[in-house]
C-alpha cells in the first residue's frame, strides 16, 4: 500500500504543478515568457545541461524541495536517513513526471510536441526518445527509493 501511495501522490502532485505551470508559462517552455532573472556562465550550463538558470526554476525547485521537508517541521515523523531517500526519491521523480506531464497537458504542445525540436530546452541533452535527464534522474530515483528500505 505504501509504495501505491507514493506512486499515486507522486503523479497526483506532477499532473497538478504541471497543469499550473501551463498556466503560468502558456505555450513558453522554460520560463521564455516569464519577466524573471536569467543567469548562465560554463558552470550553470554544465549543470543544468546547457539550460541557463532562471529565478522562476529556481524558486519553484526551493519551493517543492522544502514543501517536501515540511512533515519534520510539523513534528509528524522524525528525521531518518531512509525517509530524507524517499524525499529526495520523490523530488527526482516528480521533476520527470511534471516535465512529461507538462508536454503532454499543454494544448501548445501534446505528445507529438514532445520532441528536441518543440521541447527547445532538452534538445541539447536530448538521448533517444527523451531528454537525458529523464534517462539519469528515473533510475537514481528509483534506487534511492528501493535504498531507503533497506536502510
Amino acid at each position: 500500500m505504501q509504495h501505491f501511495l507514493f506512486i499515486f501522490f507522486l503523479f497526483l502532485t506532477s499532473l497538478l504543478f504541471a497543469l499550473s505551470e501551463i498556466q503560468i508559462e502558456g505555450p513558453h517552455g522554460w520560463a521564455t515568457g516569464l519577466p524573471t532573472w536569467r543567469f548562465e556562465s560554463r558552470l550553470s550550463r554544465a549543470l543544468l545541461g546547457n539550460r541557463i538558470i532562471t529565478g522562476y526554476h529556481v524558486f519553484t525547485h526551493l519551493f517543492i524541495l522544502s514543501m517536501l521537508h515540511v512533515p519534520y517541521a510539523l513534528g509528524t515523523i522524525h528525521f531518518s536517513l531512509a525517509i530524507e531517500l524517499r524525499i529526495l526519491a520523490f523530488a527526482l521523480l516528480f521533476w520527470v513526471a511534471e516535465d512529461f506531464l507538462w508536454c503532454l497537458c499543454n494544448p501548445a504542445y501534446g505528445i507529438r510536441g514532445f520532441t528536441p525540436e518543440r521541447a527547445w530546452w532538452h534538445a541539447p541533452n536530448w538521448w533517444w526518445i527523451m531528454p537525458r535527464d529523464y534517462w539519469l534522474f528515473v533510475p537514481l530515483g528509483c534506487a534511492l527509493y528501493a535504498l531507503s528500505f533497506v536502510l
